[in-house]
Parts: structure tokens; sequence; C-alpha cells
């Protein structure tokens, strides 16, 4: 590679340790010399015009005399040489002895060896000079006709000489463009895109090609197809098209990141709101994609989905959905089978909510689940079923059939206060208040507790004791006779844990919460049977269980049986309980049974308020609104850089009309990629270097520039990079040849693992021309991988979030120190520097009280989690220009993720002034 601008496709070992030839030895060898001088002598030539020495003497000697051997490996080495050697003149203007090379060239098109018309053709489509390629394209043409190969370079030939000529051809054969070669199909692709947007009248000339393309066997060439369809095409038949192929490619493709890549194509669709339409016709072909194990994917899958749904197919959506929940039950436990299990309970909850209808066809099924070893799973049925009891009054005496069938074999404290709660706020009918009292009873076993368990202890059940007799021993006694003496032993088995009922099990654990919890539902309903029952008998005798039930439990917490002790707390809310029946007076009966349900219902009123103005945010974004005063852009009038875009501004004009205007990136590109140039070496040193790091989801493309600022040329100017870090370097960068003040690109690729921070270090080696010093070498300056291009912020659920903490044990507390002198302001601060997202509400944090608390949550593209809880206060004493003080502490999975995201906001804390 002999300048920037020259690019050469082939790749020459050059021996160090022999000296260059003299260019009179070498036209002497090219004119007299026999085949095997001559084959050396070109050798000799091609290797130094590499080095970038010029010999434009030596042009026409190989035009005369070399040009027309027909010997094979002449032949290989001319096609290099034609390949590397300059071709215009210093004004740009094709050399006349370039006609003659064409003359040459047209000839070994229609050689009868196939060898040498394939390599000849393989050759031209390195040329990048239409005067070269004119006069050969009667030759070409005739290859469209031939092998795959052949027809691909020669329509690649075809593009770079006429691209009229290939668009002619190409749409007298766009019913044949699937039995192209894959390389082809892609350039077509790209060709069809870019003469398109160019030349908008082509459009429907070469729709029908991509069309075709959709059906090709290439993935790759089915994803351009579909992307470049979808550019051309606002119709909903090439909407759907599209959307299928993407589909399709996700199911087929066993590759996970490509699944994700094609994924979010698939719902970038979704954002167009004419698109959104044409997606709702195939949510049951995007549920398919749920046949993937990956829970990312699946996960992006059911979101999509329930984005999509509408009462068309809703109903097919939960009949799928509810199969899968039965499949994961059939499913050895597994942790992402519990977290899959978690998604689709969640997806069927909000389609239960937006949908009630199908409410009444999913409780059935997920309350089975209310048994589940997995507590985050039945959690979340226990969650929906709140909602659901609440906002469905048809449905509440099955929920409450349902909680009763399988109240006995809720294995989770937290799952069983939450189901006695239930039962004791919706249970309205004396045989369902009856049936509560009997599931009490049942799972607590025989009362009262201490003497049950005492007696048990003392071993006064003779059944569970086990005798037996030890080995008979003689003794002699004090009168010299003999006797013998036997001991005889017994011994009670142990009881088994498991044999215990449920509640007894989880108050002998110590876990008296779920006693006040049982304690306020038998208040409940007794209240409640209090006012459904006319007699005075079953009043008191309904009340006297309840207090029993209670004052056995307190019992057992006062003694020594249970592992912990009861609390005090929860000793003065059973206490409570006892005497709010003893007396039922109106007003306890009103807080009991009515006020706790109106809370729930206020709670839910404001879940659901909060959930719409979300959605309406969310729909505000994408609909594009067109105001009566916004101005209008006349094609004819537009200037010449607004032109640039090369869009068809009818087609822009007339979505603008319908308010269908698709979103344009608000930033400008060209200041991002300023942003991200690293300057390398210093303006003195011989080689100056910067980089420009363009990061792409799993790789980062370095895009470095090298000058040679001295007059020598610089030979096997190697650019050598290492990394730190989470990062490999995918290839070596191949060496060049740099003329006095000339420049080059060199592009190099790092594949990222994780999210960390990672640096790429490294040197430029280089050779002077001529000298013999050993190589030269300048210290590149480190390029730091910024750990934001990976993190994207993220949702989860307080539950989420506390159990992620507790299992993360990786922490990193940072602490505060900034100039911010406002909390509210600070915390926005941080969120914008670390792409985190604030789950606090903002209710939480409004007003002023001196300090702050609040939970961040990020997810990097690498699907770790990142967990922040900033703790901060501003120091009143200190006066109010006093910064703000506090902690932050970071938790993750992983050290790298913690010490990565502590560093970035140890650096970006403190509020630079503009």
């Amino acid at each position: 590679m002999t300048a920037a601008e020259n690019v050469c496709y082939t790749l020459i070992n050059v021996p160090m340790d022999s000296e260059p030839p003299s260019e009179i030895s070498l036209k002497n060898d090219l004119e007299k010399g026999d085949v095997k001088l001559k084959t050396e002598a070109l050798k000799k030539v091609i290797i130094m015009i590499l080095n970038g020495e010029k010999l434009p003497g030596l042009l026409m000697t190989i035009i005369r005399f070399v040009l027309p051997l027909q010997d094979h490996t002449i032949k290989k080495l001319l096609l290099v040489f034609w390949e590397i050697v300059p071709k215009t003149t210093p004004d740009g203007r094709l050399l006349q002895e370039m006609i003659l090379v064409c003359d040459a060239y047209r000839k070994d098109l229609q050689h009868p060896n196939e060898f040498i018309r394939g390599s000849t053709l393989r050759f031209l489509c390195k040329l990048k000079e239409a005067e070269l390629l004119e006069p050969l394209m009667p030759a070409i043409r005739a290859f469209l006709h031939g092998y795959a190969s052949c027809k691909r370079n020669a329509f690649m030939m075809l593009i770079h000489a006429d691209q009229d000529r290939a668009l002619d051809y190409l749409s007298t054969c766009i019913d044949q463009v699937q039995t192209f070669g894959d390389i082809l199909q892609l350039v077509i692709v790209e060709l069809i895109y870019k003469v398109c947007h160019a030349n908008p009248s082509e459009r429907a000339r070469f729709i029908r090609c991509i069309y075709n393309l959709l059906q090709s066997s290439s993935p790759a060439v089915k994803y351009e197809a579909a992307g470049t369809l979808v550019t051309l095409s606002s119709a909903p038949t090439a909407i759907k098209a599209a959307a299928q192929c993407y589909i399709d490619l996700i199911i087929k493709e066993s590759d996970n990141n490509v699944k994700l890549i094609v994924l979010d194509r698939l719902i970038e669709l979704k954002e167009h709101p004419s698109h959104e339409r044409v997606l709702q016709d195939l949510v049951m072909d995007i549920l398919r994609v749920l046949s993937t194990p990956d829970l990312e994917v699946r996960k992006k899958t059911l979101q999509l989905a329930l984005d999509l749904v509408s009462s068309r197919n809703v109903e097919e959506l939960v009949i799928v959905l509810k199969k899968e929940v039965i499949k994961t039950n059939n499913v050895t436990e597994h942790e992402d089978t519990d977290k899959y299990r978690q998604l689709l309970v969640r997806t069927l909850h909000s389609c239960s909510v937006r949908f009630p209808d199908m409410a009444a066809n999913v409780i059935p099924v997920l309350m089975e689940f209310l048994s589940d070893n997995n507590e985050a799973a039945a959690a979340d049925v226990l969650e929906f079923v709140r909602e659901a009891i609440q906002r469905f009054d048809n449905l509440r005496p099955l929920i409450v059939e349902k909680m009763l069938e399988v109240f006995h074999a809720i294995k989770s404290v937290k799952i069983y206060r939450g189901a006695l709660w239930i039962l004791g706020e919706y249970c309205s009918t004396k045989e369902d208040i009856q049936s509560v009292m009997t599931e009490v009873r049942r799972s607590l076993g025989e009362i009262p507790i201490v003497e049950s368990e005492i007696k048990k202890e003392a071993g006064e059940l003779k059944t569970e004791e086990e005798v037996s007799v030890g080995p008979a021993q003689k003794l002699v006694t004090e009168m010299g006779t003999y006797a013998t003496q036997s001991a005889l032993s017994s011994s009670r088995p142990a009881k088994k844990e498991e044999d215990r009922p449920p509640l007894r099990g989880f108050l002998l654990d110590g876990d008296f919460f779920v006693a006040a919890s049982l304690a306020t539902t038998l208040t409940k309903i007794a209240l409640r049977y209090v006012s459904l029952v006319q007699e005075k008998k079953k009043q008191n005798s309904f009340n006297a269980e309840a207090m029993l039930l209670m004052a056995t439990i307190l019992h057992l917490g006062k003694s020594s049986l249970p592992k912990k002790p009861i609390t005090d707390d929860d000793v003065d809310r059973i206490s409570l309980c006892l005497k709010v029946l003893s007396e039922c007076s109106p007003l306890m009966n009103d807080i009991f049974n009515k006020e706790c349900r109106q809370s729930l219902s206020h709670m839910l009123s404001a879940k659901l308020e909060e959930e719409k103005l979300s959605q309406k945010k969310e729909s505000e974004k994408r609909n594009v609104t067109i105001q009566p005063d916004d101005p209008i852009s006349f094609m004819q009038l537009t200037a010449k850089n607004e032109m640039s875009s090369k869009e068809d501004q009818f087609q822009l004009s007339l979505l603008a009309a319908m308010g269908n205007t698709q979103r344009k990136e608000a930033a400008d590109p060209l200041a991002s990629k300023l942003n991200k140039v690293t300057q390398l070496t210093g303006f003195s040193d011989p080689v100056y270097a910067e980089a420009y790091v363009h990061v792409n989801q799993y790789d980062i493309v370095l895009d470095v520039l090298v000058v040679n600022q001295t007059s020598d040329t610089l030979q096997n100017c190697t650019l050598e990079l290492a990394t730190l870090g989470d990062l490999k370097l995918v290839e070596k960068p191949s060496p060049l040849t740099l003329a006095p003040h000339d420049f080059a690109n060199i592009k190099a690729n790092v594949k990222v693992a994780s999210t960390e921070n990672g640096i790429i270090f490294g040197n430029v080696v280089y050779d002077v021309s001529g000298a013999a010093s050993d190589r030269n070498c300048v210290v590149l300056s480190d390029i730091h991988i910024d750990i934001m291009d990976y993190i994207q912020p993220a949702s989860c659920t307080d539950a989420e979030f506390r159990q992620m903490w507790a299992e993360f044990e990786w922490e990193n507390k940072v602490t505060v120190n900034t100039n911010i002198i406002d909390l509210n302001e600070y915390l926005q601060h941080i969120l914008k520097s670390t792409n985190m997202k604030c789950l606090t509400p903002e209710k939480a944090l409004s007003g002023y009280c001196g300090f702050m608390a609040a939970n961040l949550y990020a997810r990097s593209i690498f699907g770790e989690d990142a967990l922040a809880n900033v703790s901060i206060e501003k120091p009143i004493h200190l006066g109010p220009e006093a910064p703000v003080t506090g902690h932050i502490r970071i938790r993750a999975k992983s050290q790298g993720m913690a010490l990565s995201l502590g560093d970035k906001i140890n650096l970006s804390q403190k509020k630079t002034s503009l």
C-alpha cells in the first residue's frame, strides 16, 4: 500500500536481507532474459513498488516484453503488478499505456483456459477506474450467464464501470436472483438501497427483487433485504414480509447474539404507529420465539407480544402463555426456569389487567404455583391474585375457592402471610369463614401447642419408644457366688420437622410475624361472622375459638420451645386483636373490615394511574404531532447542503402531512465522533497517530490515523496493540509503507466480553528506507474504554432489587465528594453520568428534609446487573452553600463491574462549570 487512497488486495512477504537492484539491471532482465529471469525480475519490481519506489521507466518495458508471454506464473505476477502500479498521471488522467493493457486483458477474458479467464475477471473486480473497465464491458457481460463466481465478479465489474447497465441487467433477471451466490445477493441489496435513495423513482422497479431475496437461503442476505425493504416501502405487505423474515431468522439462528440483534430490529418496527398495526397480526408468530431457551430472548419476546396484544388476539396469547407455564412445571428445576416462570406470570398478570375477561381463564392455572418452592414466582402469583380479587368482584368466589384448596400446601412463610390476608379480607359468607377456620386449625395442628409439644418431648407416647436389651454380664458377689446383670434401654425417634403442619412449623422456627398476620385474619373473619350469624351461642363459640388460637400462640411464643422468642411488636398485635374480639365495638369493625380494603384500593388506583401515565408518555414519544404553524419545506427551495441526505423529499413531505414522520436522531453524529477521538502521539513525534473509538455492542472498532511527519519513506510501519481487561484483539493490523508526509488509516477490531473498564495500549514501529539503524518505535498513549458504552438504564421490582442486593457479593462504597449543593440535583447528575435508572418513585423523593435515599439500577448489554444505593444529606450546620455529603454503595455480581462503576462515579461527581 503506497498511499492512503491506493488500495491493495494482495499481501507479499518481503525479505529484509536482500539489496534492492538497480532500474537498469531490471530493465535488462525484463527485455533479454529468459522466462525464469523475467519472473525473478518482475518479482523484484513488485517488491520495490510496494516499498514506495517509483519505476516509471519500466512500465512500457513490461508491456512490450512481459505482457505477451503465456506463462501462467508470469500472468499471476502481472495481475499483482497491474494492481499496485500507478495507473494515472499526477493530475488524475489515465496513462496512455494502459490502453494496451486493456486490450491484452480483453483477450485474456476470451482465453480458452478457464483458469486464466477466472483469474483475470477476479483481478478486474479490484480495479476502480471506469476508463479501464469500459472497453472490457462486452467481454465482461458474457460472464453474466456463466458460473456463480464468474457472474458475481462480472456484475461487480458492471457496477463499477456503468451502474445504469448493471441496473438494466438486474431488472431483466429479478426472478432469478435467488439462484445467485450469497455475496452477489448482498451486493445487489446494497446497490438497490443506494440507487433507490438517490433516485426514488426506481423504488417500484426493484422492490420485487427485494421480495425475492427475502426467500434466499443465506441469513445475512435475508436480514439485509428485510432492512432494505422496510426503508424503501411502508406498505403493510412489505412490513409484514420483513417482520416474518425477522421472525424466521430468530427461530432458525442458533447464536443468541444474532437472535437479540434481529429481535431489536423487530422491536424497532413496532415503534412506528402504522407498522404496529401490521405487527399485531403476527403476535402468534412472534410467540414461536419462546422456543429459544435463552432468558433474555424470551424476556424481549414477551414484552414485544404484550405491547402488540389487542382484543382480537389476547385469547390466543393467553392460551399459549398458559401452556408455557404448565411446561415450566414439568421441567427440571433450574434458575432460568424459575425466572422464565416469573416472566410468564407477570405477562399473564398484565394481560388480565388490560383485558378483564381473560382473568377467569388465567387464575386457576396460576394459583397452583402458590405452593411452588420458588418464592419469587409464588410472590408474583400472589400479587396478581390480590389485584384480581380487588378489581373483579365476580371472580372473588372462584379465587377464594382456589385459595382454600392450595392453602395447606403453601411452603413459604411470606406467601402464607399473603394468603392469610386475602382470605381474611375477602371471605364474606358463613361457609367460607368456617372453611378458613378449618384450614387454620388444620395448619396449626393439635392445641394447646405447648402442652402437645411437651408431651412429645417427655415421651409419653409409648408407641414411639423403642426398647432394647443390652448384652448380659456375669459378676461375682461379695459371697463369692455368680450373678447375671443385664441392661434395659429405651429410645424415642426424633420427630421429623417435615411431619409438622406448615403453620406450626413456622411458629416453632421462631417466625411469629405470621402469627400477627393470623391474629388479624382471625379478628376480621370473627367480626364478619358475628354480623352474619344471629345466634348468640354460635357467635360466642366462634369468637372463643379464635381467641383460643391467639392465646395458645402467645403461650408458645413466651415458652422455650421455639428457636427464637416472640417479639414485643407481635405480642402487642396479638393482644390488641384479643381485646378487639372481647369488646366487638362498631369502630373496630369498621377499621378491620373496611379501611384495610380501602387502603389497598387506593394503592392499586395509584399504580394504575402511574401505568396509564407512563403509557401515555410512551405513545406521545412515538406519535409525531404536526403543529399548524410548523414551517413547510419546499423541495425546489431547499439548499444543496440540506439535500445531501439524498432522501425522497416528496415522500418525507407526504409522511409529514400524514403524521407518520420517522424520528431522527437529535444528536449531531459528527460531534459525537469528535468526542471519541483520542490523540495517541505528540505533534512533534516522527509519526503522528490518533484513534476514533467506535463501540458497536460486543466489539470495538479502532480507526487509527497514522501520519508520516518526516521526509523519509517509512517501511513496515506496524501498529502493535495490546489490551488490559476483558478485551481481546481479533487480528493483528497489517504493516504498510508510508511515503514522505503521507498518511493512512489502520483499523483494528477488539472483542468485548464483559462490562469493566478496559485499556488498549501499544506502539508504532517502523523502518526508515535506506537506513541501517534498528527499528524505530513510537509509544502510544493509552486508550481507556468507557464503561458507559455498555450500560443501559433498566427497571426491576423492589423484591427483585432486594433479592439481587442480598445475592451479589461484590460491593464498592464510594464517598460523596462534590461541589453540588442540592440533593436532587446531585441525584440527577449521578443518573446522567452512570446511565442508571432511579427506582425510587418521584413522590418519595419530593419535598426537602435534609437527606435523601434512592435505589438505582442498570443492566449491561452482556446481561450483567448493577445496583446502587444513594444515601446523601445536606449538612445544615455548615450553611446553605455547603456541598452534599454521604455515600453511594454499589453492588454487582462481578468485581470488575462494581469497581468500574465506582471509578466512573468518582471521576464525574463534581459538576464542571461551562
